[in-house]
């Protein structure tokens, strides 16, 4: 298989293009992206859709609320419907799972981190918030 080549042209055009684009752009692409993927997996995509797949699901949700928080400072206001589509999405999550949300993993500490235990404090944003998504906090 063969590299594709581009015209000068096409290559100009992908240019122009990134040039266009911001990662705020990108950023909120990928969340989207990601819950919609998460709705598939959860088996909301109709009769025809692939079966439930519960893992996809819970790390689409957690891809698009790792996401999010990028997202806040600049365009908070707009991201309403993002917001109430991914809760929909873990509600589905929560009610396919019996309501017990398998806990995602730890992320991995960098290296020389120190592993300190995590000491009970105020609720975190989400809770406090009223916002749900138990399972993996």
């Amino acid at each position: 298989m063969s590299t594709p080549e581009f015209s000068e042209e096409e290559l100009r055009a992908l240019e122009a293009e990134m040039d266009r684009i911001s990662v705020d752009d990108v950023l909120l692409q990928t969340v989207v992206s990601l819950v919609n993927l998460g709705a598939r997996r959860a088996g909301l995509g109709g009769p025809e859709g692939p079966p439930a797949d519960l893992d996809q699901t819970r790390q689409a949700i957690e891809g698009a609320r790792a996401l999010l928080p990028l997202l806040e400072s600049r365009h908070g206001d707009q991201l309403g419907p993002v917001r109430n589509a991914l809760s929909r999405l873990q509600m589905a999550y929560v009610q396919q799972s019996g309501g017990s949300g398998s806990q995602p993993a730890e992320p991995a500490a960098e290296p020389g981190a120190r592993s300190e235990p995590e000491q009970p404090g105020p609720a975190r944003p989400a809770q406090s918030s009223g916002r749900l998504w138990v399972p993996g906090q």
